[in-house]
C-alpha cells in the first residue's frame, strides 16, 4: 500500500476517534460522578467500580469490573476486567482480554482483541488482530494496514485495509477497500464479500522540455509582475527608496545583522503576544506589518542593486528595473535562489528597521530642541565689540 494512502488512513482514524470520544463522552459525563485521574503507571483498584472511569498514564491495566464506561489514554492500555459499558481508548498498544458489554472505540498502533465485545467495534490502527478467543457481537468497522480476524464477528465487517486475512467467522457481509484481495478461508463469511480496489497513484513521467518550458514561463511571469511592482515603487516612493538603501551603502553588514536578529526575534515575540490572548489583536496587526516589510525587501533589494551598478543620476525607475531584473533571474536559479533570497530578506529588513529608527518621533523632537537651544544661545549672547579703540591725542609742546 502506498505511503500516501496510509497517511490518509491514519489521519481519518484520528479524526474519527476524536469525534467518537466527544460524542460518546458528552452524555456519559453529564450523569456521572467526578472522574478519577490515574498516575503515570496505573493498575485498577481491587473491587467493582461504578460509573464512568477515566485513566491516563504510561501503562494502564483495568483488571477489575467496571459498571460503566471506560475512557483511557496512554502508551499501553489493557482491559482485562469486565466492563458493562463502552471502552473508548487511544494508545500505542491496546489489548482487550476481558468482556465488554457495550461498544469499543479504539485508536492505536497495535490492537489485539482476545476477549468478548458484545456489541460493535470501531478500530483505527496500523494492525488489528482478533484472536481465536476474541469476538464482536455485531459489526466491526475500521481502517488499518493489516487486519486479521481469527475469532467471530456476529454481523458485518466494513474495513479499509492494506492486507486482510479472515480465518475465523463473519456472520454477515464483508466489505473492504484495498489494493489487493484478501485471504479468506472457505466458509468463513456467511454473507457476501465485496472488494473495492483502490487505484494506485500512477507515476507521471514529465518530459524535461515540459519542465524547462514551465521554468521559462515562471521566469517571464516573475519578470512582468515584479517589474510592475518596482516600476510603481520607483514612481511613487523614490525618496523612501533612497533613504532606506542609504543604510546599505556605507555599512551593509550593520543592516544584515539587524535584519538577521529581527527575523529570529520578531516571530517569537509575535507568538508570545498571540498566546497571551490579551495581546492577540496586537500580534495580528504587527504580523501583517511584518509580512508587508518582508515583501517589500524585494523592492529595496532591487533598487540597491541598481544603485550599485548605475552610479550616475539615472531616474529611480531605471535603477529599480535593472536591479529587479537581476534579482528575479537570480531567484529562479536552483541552489543560488536560497542564499539570494535570504540575503534579500535580511538586508532589506535591516535597512528598513534602521530607517524607522532614525525616523522615530522622540529622535526628531530631540534634534528640534537642540537646534532651538543653539539658536536661542546665539541670540542672547552679545557679539564682542571689535571696533578699534580711538588713538590718544598728541599734545604738541609749546616752544
Amino acid at each position: 500500500m502506498s505511503v500516501l494512502s496510509q497517511t490518509y488512513r491514519f489521519a481519518s482514524a484520528a479524526l474519527a476517534v476524536g469525534i467518537l470520544v466527544l460524542g460518546t463522552g458528552t452524555g456519559a459525563v453529564a450523569a456521572a460522578p467526578p472522574p478519577v485521574a490515574a498516575p503515570t503507571s496505573y493498575a485498577a483498584a481491587t473491587g467493582d467500580l461504578e460509573g464512568p472511569q477515566f485513566y491516563s498514564g504510561t501503562t494502564i491495566d483495568v483488571s477489575d469490573n467496571v459498571d460503566g464506561d471506560v475512557y483511557a489514554a496512554g502508551q499501553s492500555v489493557t482491559i482485562s476486567g469486565d466492563v458493562t459499558g463502552d471502552v473508548i481508548a487511544a494508545a500505542q498498544t491496546i489489548t482487550i482480554t476481558g468482556t465488554v458489554d457495550g461498544n469499543v472505540r479504539l485508536a492505536a498502533q497495535d490492537v489485539t482483541i482476545s476477549g468478548e465485545v458484545d456489541r460493535s467495534g470501531t478500530v483505527f490502527a496500523a494492525s488489528v488482530t482478533v484472536t481465536d478467543t476474541g469476538s464482536f457481537g455485531t459489526d466491526i468497522v475500521g481502517a488499518a494496514n493489516d487486519v486479521r480476524i481469527g475469532g467471530e464477528v456476529g454481523r458485518d465487517a466494513y474495513l479499509s485495509v492494506g492486507h486482510l486475512r479472515i480465518d475465523g467467522t463473519v456472520g454477515g457481509n464483508v466489505t473492504y477497500f484495498g489494493e489487493r484481495e484478501a485471504q479468506i478461508a472457505d466458509g468463513s463469511v456467511a454473507g457476501t464479500v465485496d472488494f473495492v480496489q483502490t487505484r494506485q497513484s500512477a507515476d507521471v513521467q514529465v518530459s524535461p522540455w515540459v519542465l524547462f518550458a514551465g521554468w521559462v514561463l515562471g521566469v517571464l511571469y516573475a519578470l512582468v509582475a515584479l517589474s510592475v511592482v518596482t516600476l510603481f515603487a520607483g514612481l511613487l516612493i523614490p525618496r523612501w527608496l533612497n533613504r532606506v538603501t542609504d543604510h546599505l551603502v556605507p555599512s551593509p553588514w550593520k543592516a544584515l545583522l539587524v535584519g538577521l536578529v529581527a527575523s529570529i526575534a520578531v516571530p517569537f515575540a509575535l507568538l508570545f503576544l498571540l498566546v497571551t490572548i490579551i495581546g492577540a489583536p496586537l500580534a495580528l496587526a504587527l504580523g501583517l506589518v511584518w509580512i508587508v516589510l518582508t515583501l517589500a525587501t524585494f523592492v529595496f533589494g532591487a533598487y540597491y542593486l541598481g544603485r550599485l551598478i548605475l552610479r550616475g543620476g539615472q531616474h529611480p525607475v531605471v535603477k529599480a528595473l535593472l536591479g529587479g531584473l537581476i534579482l528575479i533571474v537570480a531567484l529562479q536559479i536552483p541552489w543560488l535562489n536560497v542564499p539570494v533570497w535570504l540575503a534579500m530578506v535580511f538586508f532589506g529588513l535591516g535597512a528598513q528597521l534602521l530607517e524607522f529608527w532614525t525616523q522615530r518621533p522622540w529622535h526628531a523632537k530631540s534634534e528640534t530642541d537642540a537646534s532651538a537651544t543653539a539658536h536661542s544661545d546665539a541670540v542672547e549672547t552679545p557679539a564682542p565689540d571689535t571696533a578699534p579703540a580711538p588713538a590718544p591725542e598728541t599734545v604738541e609742546p609749546t616752544p
